[in-house]
């Protein structure tokens, strides 16, 4: 059963531009090591680094704005199987608000183009 969702949309501008205005300070606040690693192998990393803004994002919307638990950034790390897919691990207050919840199963997906970013999360409850 579903429930919760959320979606996120981003300007991959606006992260880019975060990134030059703030540097590590930024990117050690919103995202993990391994999605640091992941996304700077990429040619073009700003637009895996805004997927994975908007797939953050997401999660904590489908969580309903956890108002029960704030939710750290890099609570909720975005990473891939070796598929491709995306997958989400979460740690922290996020874990806790999962299993508090009975959640079974978060399920992400995330897209970009040069311009935008958009990242999707359903939450499932049940088996």
């Amino acid at each position: 059963m579903i429930e919760g969702f959320g979606v996120d949309i981003v300007e991959v501008k606006r992260i880019k531009s975060s990134v030059k205005k703030w540097g590590r300070r930024f990117l050690d606040k919103i995202y993990t090591k391994r999605e640091l690693v992941y996304c700077g192998s990429k040619g073009a990393p700003e637009q895996h680094l805004a997927a994975r803004f908007a797939a953050k994002e997401a999660v904590y919307k489908a969580f309903g704005g956890a108002a029960d638990a704030p939710i750290a950034w890099t609570d909720v790390e975005i990473l891939n199987e070796k598929n491709g897919k995306p997958k989400v691990l979460l740690r922290g207050s996020a874990k806790r608000l999962k299993e508090k919840r009975r959640i079974s199963k978060v399920v992400v997906s995330l897209s970009h183009t040069r311009n935008y970013a958009v990242g999707n999360c359903i939450l499932l409850k049940g088996s």
